[in-house]
């Protein structure tokens, strides 16, 4: 029995909301951030920085763009990976006091692991 258990307990574990959305379901979802944020590679920066590319670099480092005084005294200590997007994603002003993005936030769960899908894998 534990060993039929242990595989389901296993998947179970495993199966992270972002790790079950998948990038198209996040390009929908995205919809709501693409008013201020491109995500093609080489598009301009409009209110918000381009977001091609994203996940891995540091916070406050897309090129061109005039961040806030915020975001440029936290942001070095920054690495946008699927946690700290996560954290981001729910309630910006939590992760940079002071920051100058005016969005209150995802509250789904779901929603935001997709949004993180698309990042990490933009579908055209």
């Amino acid at each position: 029995m534990i060993k039929i258990l242990a595989p389901l307990a296993a998947l179970a574990i495993a199966a992270t909301p972002a790790q079950a959305q998948d990038a198209a379901a996040g390009k929908r979802a995205f919809l709501k951030c693409a008013a201020c944020h491109s995500i093609a590679k080489g598009a301009p920066n409009k209110i918000g920085p381009n977001l091609f590319g994203v996940v891995g670099r540091k916070a406050g480092t897309a090129p061109g763009f005039r961040y806030s005084a915020a975001m440029k005294a936290k942001g070095a200590s920054i690495t946008w990976d699927a946690a700290t997007l996560d954290k981001w994603l729910t309630r910006p002003s939590a992760v940079v006091p002071g920051t100058s993005m005016a969005f209150g936030g995802v509250p789904n769960a779901t929603e935001r692991a997709s949004i993180i899908a698309y990042l990490k894998k933009p579908v055209p």
